[in-house]
C-alpha cells in the first residue's frame, strides 16, 4: 500500500492519462523478478541462458542506442539549456507528451519502480519512481539500483523524482504483442530540471528506458546538484593501493568505449598494486567536513559495452557476468551461453547473431551489435571495493580525464593548477564511437565526457566546476590520459590494460610530490628516467598539431558565447601564446 500522498496522486493521474490494464507496485523481491523473467521468456524478449540466472535480449534493429537528437532538456529560459543540448519550452512539451502517453499503456501493465540512487541511508543519496510499461526495464532497474519496498519505505512522504516511461506501442484487445515494442518514430528523451520529472516515450533500449541511468543520475542531477551544492559526473571511482598499503582514491571521466570500464575494474601487471572498483560509470560528488572531496557511485550494477571485452581486456568484468546477468544485442552460442566481438580470439564456428540469424566467422555482418551491453550487479565484481557502501563516499586524491585521441595529446600529464585542470575537461575531446549516433572516427568534442549528459548550459557548468576552487578546501590533483596514441603504421604506442597501472603509479606518487615531473605549457609530463620506453612519440608535444588543437577548441568554444567562463578563455589564449611562439 502506497503511504506516500505525492506518489499516489501522481499514480491517479498517470493511471487516468495512460489507462493501462494493471497497476503492479515493484516490490524487488527475487519471487517478483523470476516471475517477471519468465514473463519476458514467454513473450519472446528474453531468452534463457546457460550461466544461472541471465538472459539475452535482442532489440529491434531500430532502437539500440542513445537518441541524442531526440533527447530534450525542457528549462524555462532557453539560454540556460545552452548549445549543448536541444531545448524546449516545458509547458509546450508536457503538452505533447501528455499527446504520447494518453492511452499509450492500453493492454500493458504499469509498472511503479520506488528506487534509491546511493546508499541507502546517505545524506547524499536520492529518491526516485520510474513507472513503465516494459518489464524489460524492471528487471534491469533491479541489478542498476536499489528498488522496491526498502526505497518506498526510506521515502516516507518526502517528495521524489518522477520519471515516466512507455515503449508507446498500446496494445488492441486481442493483440498479440511483439517481442520487442518500441515506436522509433516517436521516440522522445525529455527532461524537467526545474520541477524534477523526467518523460520517455517510444524506445525500450538502455538509458532511453532504464531512466535511473544516464537521464536521472546525469542529466537531471547535474542541474540538482548545481542548485544543492554538489556534483554529478560520469565518472568511475577507484581505490588504488601500493605495495606499502597506503590507498588512495581516483575518479575518472572518459567518453563511451574509451577504456572506462577497463580501468574501474584493472588487473595491474606491477607486483604489489591493487586497483579496487567503487564505480564504473557515474559519481556524484560532494565536499566533505574535512575540506576534502568525496565521491558516491549512485548505481547498484554495470551496463557495459560488451564487444571487445575479454579475458584479456577486462577478466574482472567478465567474472562479473558469470551469473544474474541480462545481456542484449550480443550473439548467442549453440550452446546457449553468449558471444560478441573480441570476446575470444577465435569465434564460433556458428552462432545466432543479435539480429536472430545464422551467423558464421565468413558472414559480412558483426554477430553483436557494436553497443551491445551487458548489466550484472556491482556485489558480484571480484575487485569491488568495501567503501561502495559508505554513506559518505570516499575521498579523492585525483581526478583523471581521456579520450580516444590517436595524435596530438600525450599518454598522461598532470594539470599545473585546478584552473589548468578545469580547461583540461572543458577541452576534451574523443575519436567517435558506436556507443552514440554519428560518424566512427570523427573527432567530437565532449567536455567532462559530459556532452550529452549535461543538464544545463554546459558554460554555466564550466564555470561551477571554477567556483569548487577554495580556500578552505583541498583539491584533488588533476591528471589527463590517452591510451590510444598511434604510431606511423597505425599501431598503438602504449601497451594499456593491466600495463595503465604505470601511469596510475605515476599519478599516485605526483599526489604527495613523490615522482619527478617537468613543467610544460600542457602540464607536468613524467620525465624520460620514468616512461623510458618509446618515450619522445609517448610525450611528444608536437607544435603543428597543438596549434590546430588551439584552432579547434577557439572555435568550440565560441557557440559558449556570454556563458564561457573567462578564466577557460585566458588558459586557452595562454596556450595559444606559448604553442604559437614555438618554432
Amino acid at each position: 500500500m502506497v503511504q506516500n500522498e505525492h506518489l499516489s496522486k501522481w499514480l491517479e493521474e498517470m493511471k487516468a492519462l495512460c489507462e493501462p490494464d494493471a497497476v503492479h507496485i515493484v516490490t524487488g523481491s527475487e519471487e517478483e523478478n523470476k516471475e517477471l523473467c519468465q514473463k519476458l521468456v514467454d513473450g519472446g524478449t528474453f531468452t534463457r541462458l546457460k550461466r544461472e540466472n541471465s538472459f539475452l535480449a535482442c532489440s529491434n534493429p531500430e532502437d539500440v542506442a542513445r537518441v541524442e537528437g531526440r533527447t530534450f532538456i525542457c528549462i524555462k529560459e532557453e539560454k540556460d539549456a545552452g548549445p549543448n543540448n536541444n531545448w524546449a519550452d516545458p509547458d509546450e512539451m508536457r503538452e505533447k507528451m501528455r499527446g504520447f502517453f494518453k492511452g499509450c499503456m492500453r493492454g500493458r501493465t504499469m509498472y511503479v519502480i520506488p528506487f534509491c540512487m546511493g546508499p541507502l541511508g546517505s545524506p547524499w543519496s536520492r529518491m526516485a519512481v520510474e513507472i513503465t510499461d516494459s518489464a524489460y526495464v524492471v528487471v534491469n532497474m533491479r541489478i542498476m539500483t536499489q528498488i522496491g519496498d526498502k526505497p518506498l519505505e526510506a521515502m516516507g512522504n518526502q517528495d521524489f523524482v518522477k520519471c515516466v516511461h512507455s515503449v508507446g506501442v498500446p496494445l488492441e484487445q486481442g493483440q498479440k504483442d511483439v517481442s520487442w515494442p518500441c515506436n522509433p518514430e516517436k521516440t522522445h528523451i525529455v527532461h524537467m530540471p526545474e520541477t524534477r520529472e523526467i518523460w520517455s516515450f517510444g524506445s525500450g533500449y538502455g538509458g532511453n528506458a532504464i531512466l535511473n541511468k544516464k537521464c536521472f543520475a546525469l542529466r537531471l542531477a547535474s542541474f540538482m546538484g548545481r542548485s544543492e551544492g554538489w556534483m554529478a559526473e560520469h565518472m568511475l571511482i577507484i581505490g588504488i593501493t601500493n605495495p606499502e598499503g597506503e590507498k588512495k582514491y581516483f575518479a575518472a571521466s572518459f567518453p563511451s568505449a574509451c577504456g572506462k570500464t577497463n580501468l574501474a575494474m584493472l588487473q595491474p601487471t606491477l607486483p604489489g598494486w591493487k586497483v579496487e572498483c567503487v564505480g564504473d560509470d557515474i559519481a556524484w560528488l560532494h565536499w566533505g567536513k574535512d575540506g576534502r572531496m568525496y565521491a558516491i557511485n549512485p548505481e547498484a550494477g554495470f551496463f557495459g559495452v560488451a564487444p571487445g571485452t575479454s579475458d584479456e581486456t577486462n577478466p574482472h568484468a567478465l567474472a562479473s557476468l558469470a551469473k544474474n546477468s541480462i545481456f542484449t544485442n550480443v550473439a548467442l552460442t549453440d550452446e546457449g551461453d553468449i558471444w560478441w566481438e573480441g570476446m575470444t580470439k577465435e569465434p564460433p564456428k556458428h552462432l545466432i547473431s543479435w539480429k536472430g540469424k545464422d551467423w558464421t566467422p565468413e558472414s559480412e555482418e558483426k554477430s553483436s551489435h557494436p553497443n551491445a551491453r551487458f548489466t550484472a550487479p556491482l556485489s558480484q565484481c571480484p575487485v569491488l571495493d568495501k567503501a561502495y557502501y559508505e554513506l559518505e563516499g570516499v575521498p579523492l586524491s585525483g581526478i583523471i580525464f581521456g579520450g580516444r585521441r590517436s595524435d596530438t595529446v600525450p599518454v598522461m600529464r598532470e594539470a599545473l593548477n585546478w584552473q589548468q585542470g578545469t580547461f583540461m575537461g572543458a577541452a576534451m575531446s574523443s575519436e567517435m564511437t558506436a556507443a552514440a549516433k554519428g560518424t566512427v572516427g570523427k573527432l567530437r568534442h565532449d567536455p567532462f565526457a559530459m556532452l550529452p549528459f549535461c543538464g544545463y548550459n554546459m558554460g554555466d557548468y564550466f564555470a561551477y566546476w571554477l567556483q569548487q576552487e577554495q580556500p578552505d578546501r583541498k583539491m584533488p590533483a588533476i591528471f589527463y590520459v590517452n591510451w590510444f596514441l598511434k604510431d606511423e603504421n597505425g599501431k598503438f604506442i602504449w601497451p594499456g590494460f593491466g600495463d595503465n597501472i604505470r601511469a596510475l603509479k605515476w599519478m599516485f606518487e605526483r599526489v604527495d610530490n613523490k615522482a619527478d615531473a617537468i613543467e610544460t605549457e600542457i602540464g607536468f609530463l613524467p620525465t624520460k628516467e620514468t616512461f623510458p620506453e618509446h618515450y619522445e612519440q609517448l610525450f611528444a608535444r608536437d607544435p603543428d598539431l597543438w596549434k590546430k588543437e588551439v584552432e579547434g577548441l577557439e572555435e568550440y568554444f565560441a557557440q559558449f558565447g556570454d556563458a564561457m567562463p573567462e578564466k577557460l578563455k585566458e588558459e586557452l589564449a595562454t596556450l595559444k601564446q606559448s604553442i604559437f611562439s614555438k618554432k
